[in-house]
């Protein structure tokens, strides 16, 4: 089932499902009376039969034990991974063995799972094959038509900055999105969508708000900022220049060294926008101490294939990204199925945390914010917002602004109760946004995200 034949809690199940509507209908299906002929192996996979509307139930199976990472088979007709019959299946394993005991497999959850295996081996042997008959010279003559452009781009943009600060801020309220939006189009145009999204970001700031001008001026500062670091890449560190390059878009290869490791995943959450969905996923090196990013992405309207629920440690490897203290990495190979822990990092005060983002600036200072996890803090309300006040000392860090409308925060003041609690987020000039929490006593995590 995992390497401490350990199951899986119900808020790890649920993490997995593509949306709030699967991960409502899956919990309903996470009771016995839909099911039948349901069992398990000691190597993580799951099956069983679920009752529905036709004559026939749906054959389900789900295979957690693998390294590559979690997948699932069901004859319903949803297109949802994992569907919730999927969900209900594994929150019914989670229950324990009296819910779904151990035995062997039938003959076509086996089918399935022998030609699971065989289509991952296949992959890797194309992925080799690629990597092999790659042309080095074909990639370098189109990293510099790539280069050409952006550096097109970044001048263009230098002179629309320009334009825009001798005519006035106040311009810029007038002329609306449209002034940004057109802005972006050509950073896309040129190749460089960092830049692109910089743009349309600063579109959001006017008229935002009281002091709408001086966060424009800030922002349209930074932008220039990059702007030359790109054009005078060639003068700065590597690690800079590297840093500058992932800033404005362009793709690098996790060519760091191998990172073996027992990684506690601290949490995962997802961005959506019209155009993509990118999953964030932080981990922790039990070993190294060291905090990673794994980032993953889906198409408009579909789930990012990486998957890891919160409170699963597992043993692999990871590459780093190039960049000044970046802390992006690549998921390599795994050495068995992630198995739930106890284990949680160790934490910092609040006033550590504030200097540690100060320091990271330094290295990257487009850097948004820096993962930190607290070590005894409390949720407290501060007027119409929120603060993290720190049990030890008499300092606080401020909650974002997007951490007031997440249903997390409400959690998060649950499980501490005016009490201390060890919170993991991210914490960054907008403040502090909690992902993860567990409360003073040994417990498993709980997510807030």
């Amino acid at each position: 089932m995992t390497q401490q034949g350990v199951r899986w809690s119900a808020d790890q199940v649920l993490a997995l499902a593509p949306d709030a509507a699967s991960r409502k209908a899956g919990s309903k299906l996470g009771t016995a009376g839909p099911w039948s002929e349901t069992g398990s192996s000691t190597e993580g996979a799951v099956w069983g039969l679920c009752k529905g509307s036709g004559r026939t139930p749906y054959r389900t199976v789900a295979d957690i034990g693998d390294a590559s990472g979690p997948a699932y088979s069901c004859t319903c007709p949803s297109r949802k991974i994992p569907c919730k019959h999927a969900l209900g299946l594994l929150l019914l394993w989670s229950a324990g063995p009296d819910a779904v005991p151990e035995g062997t497999a039938p003959e076509w959850a086996e089918r399935w799972l022998e030609g699971r295996r065989k289509r991952a081996a296949g992959k890797h042997t194309k992925a080799a094959a690629r990597s092999a008959s790659a042309d080095p010279e074909a990639a370098r003559r189109r990293a510099e038509r790539r280069a050409e452009r952006i550096t097109a781009g970044a001048t263009e943009l230098e002179q629309r900055l320009a334009d825009l600060l001798r005519g006035g801020l106040a311009r810029a309220e007038q002329a609306g999105y449209g002034l940004w939006e057109e802005m972006a189009a050509r950073m896309v145009d040129a190749q460089a969508p960092g830049l692109a999204a910089r743009v349309r970001d600063l579109g959001s700031v006017c008229a935002s708000g009281p002091g709408w001008p001086v966060r424009l001026l800030e922002e349209c500062a930074l932008l220039h900022l990059l702007d030359q670091g790109w054009l005078r890449r060639e003068q700065l560190p590597e690690e800079l220049a590297a840093t500058v390059r992932s800033r404005v878009g362009l793709p690098g290869s996790a060519d760091g060294p191998a990172i073996r490791d027992h990684w506690l995943v601290l949490s995962q959450h997802d961005t959506v926008t019209s155009r993509l969905t990118t999953r964030r996923i932080w981990l922790y090196g039990t070993d190294t101490g060291r905090t990673a990013l794994v980032l993953s992405y889906g198409a408009a309207g579909r789930e990012p294939e990486q998957s890891l629920p919160v409170g699963l440690l597992m043993d692999a490897e990871v590459s780093a990204y190039p960049g000044a203290g970046q802390a992006r990495v690549a998921l390599g190979e795994r050495f068995g199925p992630p198995a739930p822990t106890l284990r949680r990092p160790p934490g910092v005060t609040t006033a550590e945390a504030a200097a540690r983002y100060g320091e990271a600036l330094h290295e990257d200072p487009w850097l948004e914010s820096v993962p930190v996890t607290l070590r005894a803090v409390v949720p407290v309300p501060d007027g119409d917002s929120w603060q993290l006040a720190d049990a030890d000392t008499d300092t606080a860090l401020p909650l974002s602004l997007s951490a007031h409308f997440r249903p997390g925060l409400w959690r998060l003041v649950a499980l501490s109760g005016g009490r201390p609690v060890t919170v993991f987020g991210e914490c960054g000039h907008r403040g502090f946004t909690p992902l993860t929490a567990w409360p003073q006593h040994e417990a498993p995590a709980v997510a807030l995200c």
